[in-house]
């Protein structure tokens, strides 16, 4: 292109004396340059003027086809501002974005030099432009005949530019006799995309319509491009270089064509159905359908154009001349003054709900009237009324006031049935004066609230047209910064910014998200609200159950709800489809084939996401027959087939595998009838097993081919899709960087417009970069610093910005704590382990698509201090990268990490180990009660009548069975016989009493027994030291046979015992729980055996315990799991019935909730002795309990403060045990028991 300084070279230099300088230096001037005729420019280069203090440092640009009409140059749904110079020789060139079509530029200051004025000498680059045009009048159409009368196409590529100031009308539409079409028409300003390629499979009907759409104000009377470009069922829809990618539905992958397609509106031949959709109006050119240049057969007229009136070759230049307003922004126009008529009519477009179209002072008060509703106002009667509704929608409204005498009418849109019409209580009189879009007061004071952001048009004043190209000569009114004959509406909702579903609205400077109901949150509804894996819900702690899960995090995939199974050291993933157990198969078709659909409710996508990263897959199917074959001989055509992924069918069955026409029994040569290889194939019972190749997984639809003979019938079962194993989520992959110089590499990522890192460190070192990557322009860095600061730098726009995030605690403690970052168009973040974070808005500009040349690196390569210490769970927009794979080999770097259980030994609980793994831990759970991945679960058993459990320690196991092991309180077991200290724990509920819950023995007649007595109170009986007698402790006068869960506590020390339970408030079934102490001086020896106390076998024994009892543990014994586990080794025996029950998972919710819901009297239940008296008794009892000590010396002492005679008690507690005569007999001397 030509150059535009005083002197010609190539580039702009300092020869020469010249550039622009306009005379007065303010924000109105502009240059423009004319091109001759259209080019297309391509970049821009700039410099001050010579030798002076003259430049311009920033800048906008404007173009034309027609020196009318003028359009901002756009760039990430901005108008965008040009950096441009610091001094007079200096060049700054720009490359553009996106080119520019046009004949006239428009080079508008922003900015300029301090020192000096407005100056600049530039230059285009670009090249020429051609393209033949065609002008659509709304009556022709261009009806392209196809090569043949049938065309089943595999792939389009059509190309069109068009240009109109109507938001509706037909841009091209084809379609086939089988029900195929194409269709791009134009609705509400908007792009449609409408395709179908057929429908229907042979066992159901699947819809093939797509439509998509694209663009917003395209009715603007400027160029816009189109490309579509379709193979198969894969669509690429781009609109001015924005590009949307789909799958068309259904399943075919022709477009099935009859005869033409047509351009400008639909042809004659169309059925009339399609009717109601008008042509289009206004300009296209460059039309091309699969290589043929449309618009140029035109040209060369062998294409059919009868139905045009008059075509021609030129696009008309539009009769519209708008203004643009920003906030600061007012127009005043001239009318009649002191007349009784007020008529006034515009058209205006906006966002924004308020703003103020028009103000005019009337002799006798004024009055204005404002957008989104009109709201039409006179003062000073303090008068106004409404018309319209949803006026900030983007779109051209029309408005039309008049006003006479005392009566006043508002018109919007043209609609004059919903006219407002009301009585004014003066008598009109106008003042001359008309302010459109605001009106500020000479006070130098402005009303943001009243002023109007947006365009107006065909304004009309005592109806005449305003002539505003009069008003733009300085003929006629005045304005102040307004753009005039220029609409610069931008829709900030196209493209849609926000992700996975949000709801965009906007305002005329910014969009919000609303992200309720989509899964995500964010400020563009980017970040996942859930978990990638039932994997990873497990390794926060999470217990079996349902949940949503999402497995590419911020991509595409929207997240689903899944069943996951944490009960074993695999996690199972669990998709359930809509088929009952045991379906029948009815309604056979004309074939005699019965087709039964599973559905999954969820995407084939969604599927495909939890297969593809599982280990392992499997699905239970069965097939129960009478007369009803199943698959036939191997080579003979199956009689039942099913349909797996990708609609592949296959013709296997549970138990057997690809390409194998068996069921499990003719694989394991079992079937009934051995002449077969499947046992309904011999019209006889049932085929059932597992379908374990994943890749053909999940069955999606059965197909039934023998159920028409005489009594036939056959019953279905698909089990639900189980998946194991995570390959992707990777939530262990690990690495360890051991040298500061350190790193790996990855290749680099596209990024986009958000982007998102997340992982997991620890270290001891205080500094470290965690990660970089570096491009031309483009970078993303963040670091450790100080060892309790974490930072995240990028830059947008070529701005730097940096967030940093502080956190209370050391952060070089050799913990882990996780990272997260995002950037995206609204905002930046930066968090730090899931609650200290940093949140900065991002510039309005530079939101293009991050571009990194370099590779990732995860450590430091640009001689920077690297990371010391490991990394894990590296993930980039959902995408995990593989730290130990790219470790193997790397040197400095090596794979995994180890001290996992510093950080996440919590998660083990009630006494349960954690374990060191190479990429993980695990929870050790074998010397407590409970069982599960976090030792959470409880193993519980139900009692009837009759059942008990025994446990026996052997003399020369028995010191090993309760070696020092830490119990759930932390009380040890010493390894001597005697025992000075234990803890016995355990949680039942019943509605029968009496009974005894838990009995200890020991070779001598010592025992420790609790009993529920017969009006279900809790009494604990311990006989110790040969004492004649045992003593009692009353717990509580509150019946505990009530069906409740309870929770028992006993731990003795040498001369204290506590005792702890947990009792449900009756009134409203919350928990309070009472604390006894008391003092001990007798040693306790349980090691030994002896008889149980006949006393509790009359009293308390009958009819035995009949309930619930779980969490049994007596130090590190648990004598219930040993006996519900079949696979632990243990000297136990059950008599009777005993049922595995959940029965104990309610008290952890009951005691939990304790503190904040029970009353102030059921809290204070505590064992005190009131005032002198208390300590009197006590110092009594203490003394006699002393003199018993040396009366009464066995292998111990005991103190308690306990009265006697508890044992006289009439009444007994609930239930558990020893309904079995041998409960009577002397127990093996060489043995100590344990009953429950």
């Amino acid at each position: 292109l030509p150059s535009f300084t005083p002197s010609t070279p190539t580039t702009p230099t300092k020869l020469g004396a010249g550039g622009w300088s306009p005379l007065d230096t303010d924000r109105y001037q502009w240059l423009q340059v004319d091109l001759g005729s259209r080019k297309q420019v391509v970049a821009i280069v700039t410099q001050g003027r010579y030798s002076s203090s003259d430049w311009t440092s920033k800048y906008r640009l404007l173009y034309s086809d027609t020196q009318k009409n003028w359009r901002p140059y756009l760039q990430d749904g901005n108008i965008w501002t040009f950096d441009g110079n610091v001094n007079s020789e200096g060049v700054v060139r720009h490359e553009l974005q996106h080119a520019i079509l046009a004949r006239y530029i428009r080079f508008i200051p922003v900015d300029w030099s301090k020192d000096g004025r407005i100056g600049v000498r530039l230059e285009l680059y670009g090249c020429s432009y051609w393209a033949d045009v065609i002008s659509f009048d709304g009556h022709g159409v261009i009806s392209y005949r196809l090569r043949s009368k049938k065309m089943k196409i595999v792939k389009d590529v059509i190309f069109l530019k068009f240009r109109t100031t109507t938001g509706d009308g037909v841009l091209l539409h084809g379609e086939g006799q089988q029900g195929d079409y194409i269709s791009l028409e134009l609705r509400r300003a908007r792009l449609q995309l409408s395709i179908n390629l057929g429908r229907s499979n042979q066992y159901g009907s699947i819809q093939g319509h797509t439509s998509v759409t694209s663009g917003s104000l395209l009715d603007d009377d400027h160029w816009h491009s189109v490309v579509i470009e379709r193979y198969r069922r894969n669509v690429n829809f781009t609109l001015d270089h924005h590009t949307q990618q789909f799958r068309t539905n259904g399943e075919f992958d022709h477009l099935d064509l009859d005869y033409e397609i047509s351009f400008g509106g639909l042809p004659v031949s169309v059925k009339p159905s399609s009717g109601g959709r008008e042509n289009f109006v206004g300009c296209m050119e460059g039309i091309t359908y699969n290589g043929d240049n449309i618009t140029n057969l035109v040209r060369r007229k062998k294409v059919d154009t009868s139905s045009f009136r008059n075509l021609t070759f030129s696009c008309a230049e539009s009769n519209s001349f708008s203004v643009f307003f920003n906030s600061t922004s007012f127009l005043r126009l001239p009318g009649q003054s002191d007349s009784d008529t007020l008529s006034v009519s515009l058209s205006f477009r906006t966002w924004n709900p308020n703003g103020l179209l028009l103000f005019t002072a009337l002799a006798d008060g004024w009055f204005n009237y404002l957008s989104h509703n009109i709201l039409l106002k006179f003062t000073d009667w303090s008068m106004f009324f409404l018309a319209g509704s949803g006026l900030n929608d983007g779109q051209w409204h029309s408005v039309h006031l008049n006003a006479l005498e005392n009566y006043a009418m508002l018109t919007v849109d043209g609609d004059e049935a919903s006219t407002v019409r009301t009585a004014i209580p003066i008598q009109i009189q106008t003042g001359g004066t008309y302010y459109f879009g605001g009106y500020f007061l000479h006070t130098n004071t402005r009303s943001l609230q009243r002023s109007f952001q947006g365009c107006m048009q065909m304004i009309h004043v005592d109806d005449h047209l305003a002539d505003l190209r009069a008003l733009e000569q300085g003929l006629i009114g005045t304005f102040e910064n307004v753009s005039l004959d220029m609409c610069a509406i931008v829709d900030r909702c196209v493209p849609n910014h926000c992700e996975h579903g949000g709801r965009c609205s906007q305002t005329w400077d910014t969009f919000s998200c609303n992200c309720t109901g989509t899964g995500y949150t964010g400020a563009t509804c980017h970040t996942s609200m859930y978990q990638q894996s039932c994997e990873e819900y497990k390794h926060q702690g999470k217990s079996s159950g349902s949940y949503w899960i999402d497995p590419d995090s911020s991509g595409s995939l929207a997240p689903f709800r899944v069943n996951c199974d944490m009960t074993g050291e695999k996690v199972w993933t669990t998709l359930k489809n809509n088929l009952s157990p045991q379906t029948s198969v009815t309604s056979a078709d004309q074939e005699g084939k019965a087709v039964l659909q599973i559905t999954y409710n969820v995407t084939d996508e969604q599927v495909l996401s939890v297969t593809s990263s599982a280990e392992y897959c499997e699905q239970y199917v069965a097939y129960a027959c009478r007369m009803s074959r199943l698959l036939n001989t191997p080579d003979g055509v199956a009689f039942t087939w099913w349909v797996g992924r990708a609609n592949e069918r296959h013709s296997y069955w549970g138990g057997s595998g690809p390409g194998i026409q068996k069921c499990s029994c003719g694989i394991e040569h079992n079937c009934t009838d051995p002449r077969h290889f499947c046992n309904c194939d011999a019209d006889l019972k049932e085929d059932a097993g597992l379908l374990v190749y994943k890749d053909h997984l999940p069955v999606s639809q059965v197909v039934v081919g023998d159920t028409s003979r005489a009594g036939s019938e056959a019953k279905l079962t698909i089990g639900p899709l189980k998946c194991q194993g995570d390959r992707e989520c990777n939530y262990w992959n690990a690495a360890s960087f051991s040298s500061p110089a350190s790193y790996l590499h990855f290749p680099s990522f596209r990024g986009e417009t958000s982007t998102d890192i997340s992982f997991y460190f620890k270290t001891s070192s205080t500094h470290g970069v965690f990660l970089e990557n570096l491009g031309t322009t483009d970078f993303l860095h963040i670091e450790l610093r100080g060892g309790s600061v974490v930072s995240f730098s990028f830059n947008v726009g070529g701005e730097r910005m940096e967030l940093s995030v502080h956190s209370p605690v050391p952060l070089n403690d050799d913990q882990w704590h996780r990272v997260e970052a995002e950037k995206n168009i609204k905002e930046a973040v930066l968090q730090l382990n899931g609650q200290y974070r940093e949140v900065r808005p991002t510039p309005p500009q530079g939101h293009t698509k991050l571009e990194f040349y370099s590779e990732l690196y995860v450590g430091a390569s640009s001689g920077q201090r690297g990371f010391l210490g490991c990394m894990r769970a590296l993930k980039i927009n959902g995408m995990t990268f593989d730290l130990e794979g790219r470790a193997k080999g790397t040197q400095g770097v090596n794979p995994g990490c180890q001290g996992h259980c510093s950080s996440y030994a919590m998660h083990c609980r009630n006494g349960g180990k954690c374990l060191e793994k190479y990429n993980g831990y695990s929870c050790d759970c074998s010397l407590t009660a409970y069982d599960g991945p976090f030792c959470t679960d409880d193993v519980g058993g139900y009692f009837e009548t009759g059942t008990l459990v025994r446990y026996d320690f052997l003399p020369e196991a028995g010191a090993f069975a309760l070696r020092e092991e830490k119990s759930l309180s932390g009380v040890g077991v010493p390894s001597e016989a005697n025992l000075t200290q234990e803890e016995l724990v355990f949680s039942f509920s019943t509605s029968s009493a009496p009974s005894i819950l838990v009995y200890i023995s020991s070779r001598t007649q010592d025992y420790l027994a609790v009993v529920l007595r017969h009006n279900g109170t809790l009494q604990i009986r311990y006989s110790l030291g040969g004492l004649a007698e045992p003593y009692t402790i009353d717990v509580d006068h509150r019946n505990m046979a009530n069906g409740q869960p309870h929770s028992i506590n006993i731990t003795r020390n040498l001369r204290e015992i506590r005792i702890q339970v947990s009792v449900s408030c009756h009134y409203n079934g919350i928990v309070a729980w009472k604390e006894f102490q008391f003092c001990l001086s007798l040693v306790v020896s349980l090691v030994e055996t002896g008889q149980i106390d006949p006393i509790l076998i009359e009293r308390y024994n009958t009819p035995g315990f009949v309930g619930c009892l779980s969490r049994v543990q007596l130090n590190s014994v648990a004598p219930l799991k040993a006996a519900l586990r079949s696979g632990l080794a243990a000297p136990i025996s059950t008599h009777g019935i005993l049922v595995p029950s959940n029965c104990g998972k309610m008290i952890n919710s009951l005691i939990d909730d304790v503190n904040n819901r029970c009353s102030p009297e059921m809290k204070s239940l505590f064992v005190l002795f009131p005032g002198i008296i208390s300590m009197v008794i006590f110092t009594v009892l203490c003394i006699m309990v002393f003199v018993i000590r040396h009366m009464f010396r066995h292998k111990g002492s005991y103190h308690t403060n306990e009265a006697k005679g508890a044992e006289s008690a009439d009444c007994a507690d609930a239930a558990i045990i020893v309904n079995d005569p041998a409960f009577t007999e002397t127990i093996d001397e060489s043995k100590k028991e344990w009953f429950i």
